[in-house]
């Protein structure tokens, strides 16, 4: 090694889990000041300072304390500033307001909520400056829309849900344009609604089993002239696509050969990279997301290809998060990395100046993370598989101990990128491997379908078949392989223990589904209706004896009693999604026939541990649990 080569060097749990000390920035409407997260009161709260960087005057406008705050936005006016926040990982999210004149005062509540019910989705109401469109569950079952005034607080309905499974889209004035229904058999019809009448007419309808999140993109036009969608007409790659609202044409807006909108990439944790890039004013769209080796940005608007191109000569990464003023001029774009994430620039149109904004973690260099490489293989049955490998730097890449990381969902799917797990084991000397299985998202029509009545079938000889590859390729030791997950990653881990135990040498579930059944009785009423396209299409209806009975052999707690692996579970105390008793009735019976098992239960957590000092408890946890048993 020569006196110019980076050393490589393990990288603690705290480097990589702790919040970082710059991230999210968004710059205001009048393009005067940033906002952005940093450490507050031992949390991640929201801070505020002048867009100049010659003013020291960075001031932190959050006093959250018991837990970091992911989601903010300026309002219109910006004098205002609103953010998200649950109750220790509840997902009853609450919408707050912050006064930035009196930045020290107490948030205010917009949307004081009973148990259970929470705010779905907000967004600035551009027709009414100072507005906020919000859709909660007031009423349990659904899922209206209200309007709040933000300098007081008033909450007006606006407009409720026309039924279960059925959802208004809203113009740039906030009035309805088309109306989304679920049929029964999962299908999502389209309708034009005629402003002057209120009556429907039936534009297209989409098969629901080839969109299990639901069309992942529907939307009305800024001026209700049309619907835009994410659909995949009769290709096989899903394509952004508008339908005029009169005529029913259907035009392309954006598509890429071989690779689809790239919808819900998993990053880190809270890390969602926008599949839609729009205009601050008019909502119109600028840029659209496409998966591949790394994501593509296809520009939509030639008004904002002059911005994309100076923002793309800023970094070696791809465009993340973009935010402007309400003239267009000034810019603050995020870039997705995997060895120098979350770097931040600002942009002025007007001047062509740019310039780096403060460093997210100024303790880490990018030669310390290994690079995250693409690969392709391909499946026992011929389906072609996409993902990520990450190597430990300075180990010759043979014979590594080998850890499968399995991705949540099972409709989302690991993208290129920062990966604070693949970077926290590499460093130890493990090889990380990601393989985006059939059911992902993002890769295609068929691929999506390949996963109907697959749970722990074709979907776990995927990631077997994945393990094959890599030791096939002399990257991995065949008797040191473990799987990790969390959430449908964490069934998947359960999976690999219960029906495949001679492949892993250990598995770490993170809030993880260990019975399907139970897993679809408890999810909330408001979700019911759109069960359909995704989780009774593709798993089974517990209330079927028959799909139960298949649904129970394919729950890794049938088979607790063919679990040898050594265990490490984590779960939160107040997760939504999949409940707690879960993971306590599988310990217990792993404990009762003296299997190797560790379980991390956290009081102050839900799906997923979202506090830096739970995060790294749980990282040292994986390290000390894949040290011993590998």
């Amino acid at each position: 090694m020569t006196s110019t080569e980076h050393r490589p060097r393990r990288l603690e749990a705290e480097e990589l889990f702790a919040d970082p000390a710059f991230a999210s920035p968004l710059i205001s409407p009048d393009g005067n000041r940033i906002a952005y997260l940093a450490p507050a009161h031992g949390r991640r709260n929201v801070w505020v300072r002048s867009i100049d960087e010659e003013h020291e005057d960075a001031r932190c406008v959050t006093h959250d304390e018991r837990r970091g705050i992911s989601t903010f936005f300026f309002c219109d006016d910006a004098r205002w500033l609103l953010y998200l926040q649950d109750t220790d990982g509840n997902e009853d999210w609450h919408l707050f307001r912050v006064d930035l004149r009196s930045p020290d005062a107490p948030a205010f509540d917009l949307t004081p909520l009973a148990p259970g019910s929470r705010v779905f989705a907000a967004e600035p109401l551009r027709s009414r400056p100072a507005t906020v469109l919000t859709t909660m569950n007031r009423r349990p079952a659904a899922l209206d829309t209200f309007l709040i005034d933000v300098p007081t607080g008033e909450i007006t309905l606006h407009h409720e849900q026309p039924g279960p499974g059925q959802d208004l889209l809203l113009d740039g004035d906030g009035e309805p344009a088309f109306l989304a229904r679920v049929t029964d058999d999962g299908d999502t019809e389209f309708s034009a609604i005629d402003p002057a009448s209120g009556q429907h007419q039936v534009l297209l309808r989409v098969g629901g089993a080839d969109h299990p999140m639901g069309v992942e993109i529907q939307q009305a036009a800024p001026d209700g002239s049309g619907l835009v969608l994410g659909s995949y007409l009769d290709g096989d790659d899903l394509k952004l696509v508008r339908v005029d609202r009169i005529t029913g044409e259907i035009r392309v807006l954006a598509a890429v050969e071989g690779w689809s909108l790239d919808i819900l990439s998993v990053l880190a944790p809270g890390v969602l990279p926008p599949t839609l890039y729009t205009d601050r004013r008019s909502g119109e769209i600028l840029a659209a997301r496409f998966t591949g080796p790394r994501p593509h940005i296809e520009v939509i608007d030639p008004a904002f290809a002059e911005v994309h191109a100076a923002l793309s000569e800023l970094s070696d990464g791809v465009l993340g998060s973009l935010s402007s003023d309400l003239s267009g001029q000034r810019w603050i774009a995020t870039f997705l990395h995997d060895r120098d994430p979350h770097v931040a620039w600002f942009h002025d149109r007007t001047t062509g100046v740019s310039r780096r904004l403060f460093p997210p973690s100024p303790h880490r260099a990018p030669e310390d993370l290994a690079p995250m490489e693409p690969i392709s293989l391909t499946a026992r049955d011929g389906l072609p598989l996409q993902g990520f490998l990450t190597l430990p730097r300075g180990h010759p890449p043979r014979d590594l101990p080998l850890v499968l990381e399995v991705h949540g969902g099972p409709w989302v799917h690991d993208s290129w990128g920062f990966n604070p797990q693949a970077q926290f084991l590499a460093s130890r000397g493990y090889a990380v491997l990601q393989v985006n299985y059939r059911g992902s998202s993002g890769y295609g029509r068929r691929h999506t379908l390949a996963a109907v009545g697959e749970f722990a079938g074709a979907m776990h000889d995927d990631l077997l078949d994945a393990v094959e590859w890599a030791v096939a390729q002399g990257i991995a030791d065949p008797e040191r392989v473990a799987i990790l997950g969390a959430s449908y990653g964490g069934y998947a881990a359960l999976v690999g223990a219960a029906f495949t135990p001679e492949r892993f040498a250990a598995a770490v579930d993170i809030v993880g589904i260990a019975d399907l059944t139970s897993f679809l009785r408890n999810l909330p009423p408001v979700s019911h209706p759109y069960l359909r396209s995704n989780w009774l299409t593709y798993v089974g209806d517990p209330e079927d004896p028959a799909q139960e009975a298949d649904m129970q052999a394919r729950s890794p707690l049938t088979h607790v009693d063919r679990i040898t692996t050594p265990l490490l579970i984590a779960h939160g105390a107040n997760d939504a999604r999949v409940q707690r008793t879960e993971s306590d009735t599988l310990v217990a019976s792993l404990r009762e026939r003296g299997v190797a098992v560790r379980y991390l239960l956290a009081d102050d957590e839900g799906h997923g541990f979202g506090n830096p000092e739970n995060q790294i408890r749980l990282q040292q946890a994986i390290a000390e649990h894949f040290a011993t048993h590998l």
